[in-house]
């Protein structure tokens, strides 16, 4: 097909930050379609976008003939109803993480996606941070070694203004760990493999937010042995007094191998932090620009805020493996695998004990 007629259930914040610029890079796409249960937020987007077809029902977008994908931008608990309803109907689709509530949903949607052929995505959008392609580039390089540590730290500053539904457990699933962890438990998995036992910690710090009762975790923090024989230590939080949120706050990884140590974090996005078995300190490396944007991307490094701009490259990504009917760099197994480790964490803090996962 020369033009892809692409549809977009959820019309609000992450749409228009991430996925909308992200395909106004690609040639021979068009918004067809929106969809959101606010007339207000809808009526925004199709002002915004010019798209011909705005519903409230994502059942009457995903069905219809003249959408060949779909984004799927919605609270967690619709996401498998919509992607295997899409998939059925020969769509191809792009869904934001976590991908379900738990991990048989979300197999479910990988499985329905390949049964049915299509191309399918989730949305680890911190997968395309030019310095975690290159990290990941280095360890296949045997710069690493044998690894034998994986830390992860995400922190930010939410306070306890209103969430939404994202402090709602029947919509949200979890909290802090679906939200933020899921990103570095992909990670992990992208830079080092998968983890085969864990003992967790969730606490929900905040019951009430604005007057709104909470029931989802604030904090989370992993410990984790991989298939590798790595450890893993991994910690998110919502509540760190000071340092912001979003892109601004801290977002750290650091691996640790027989050969050396590579460090970086999001915000320094061209820019590791590297050392040598026995060397000095760690030491800047800088990222080489063949890395700074995803391969086939027409996206110039050079425009906009870099820390934003890295996402763009998703739906890039997404569109080319459509295009080039190939499987998209992160499947839906690999949302599967991450809820996988979720939901092992959450039975351990339930627990209190090492779970398998």
């Amino acid at each position: 097909m020369s033009t892809l007629n692409i549809a977009i259930i959820g019309a609000g914040g992450i749409t228009l930050q991430n996925h909308l610029p992200g395909l106004a890079l690609c040639p021979d796409v068009r918004v067809h379609a929106l969809c959101d249960a606010n007339p207000a937020t809808l009526e925004a987007a199709r002002t915004q976008t010019g798209a011909p077809v705005a519903e409230t029902s994502w059942e009457k977008v995903v069905t219809r003939d003249d959408v060949h994908a779909v984004i799927i931008a919605t609270p967690n608990f619709l996401h498998p109803d919509i992607a295997i309803t899409a998939a059925r109907h020969g769509k191809h689709v792009l869904c934001e993480k976590p991908l379900a509530l738990n991990a048989t949903d979300a197999q479910r949607m990988a499985d329905e996606a390949d049964r049915a052929g299509v191309r399918h995505m989730t949305a680890f959008t911190y997968r395309f941070v030019p310095a975690m392609r290159y990290l990941r580039h280095l360890i296949d390089q045997g710069e690493l070694g044998t690894p034998y540590h994986y830390r992860c730290l995400r922190l930010q500053d939410w306070g306890t203004r209103n969430l939404g539904w994202r402090q709602v457990r029947k919509l949200a699933g979890t909290g802090e760990i679906g939200d933020m962890l899921s990103h570095r438990i992909n990670f992990a998995h992208h830079l080092v493999g998968p983890m085969t036992r864990l003992v967790a910690n969730l606490r929900n710090l905040t019951p009430v937010r604005d007057g709104a009762p909470n029931d989802t975790d604030d904090w989370v923090a992993i410990l984790a042995e991989f298939s590798t024989g790595t450890t893993g230590v991994l910690e998110s939080s919502k509540l760190a007094s000071g340092h912001n949120e979003s892109w601004r706050s801290l977002d750290y990884v650091e691996l640790n191998g027989s050969a050396g140590t590579f460090q970086f974090t999001t915000g320094k996005w061209n820019e590791l932090q590297s050392g040598k078995l026995g060397g000095p300190g760690l030491k800047p490396l800088m990222v080489p620009k063949e890395f700074w944007v995803w391969p086939g991307s027409p996206r110039d490094p050079g425009v906009g805020d870099p820390l934003v701009s890295f996402r763009y490259d998703q739906a890039v990504e997404f569109i080319n493996a459509i295009r080039e009917q190939r499987p998209s760099a992160i499947t839906f197994h690999d949302g599967a695998a991450t809820q996988r480790v979720m939901d092992a964490a959450v039975r351990s803090a339930e627990s209190g004990q090492w779970v398998e996962v």
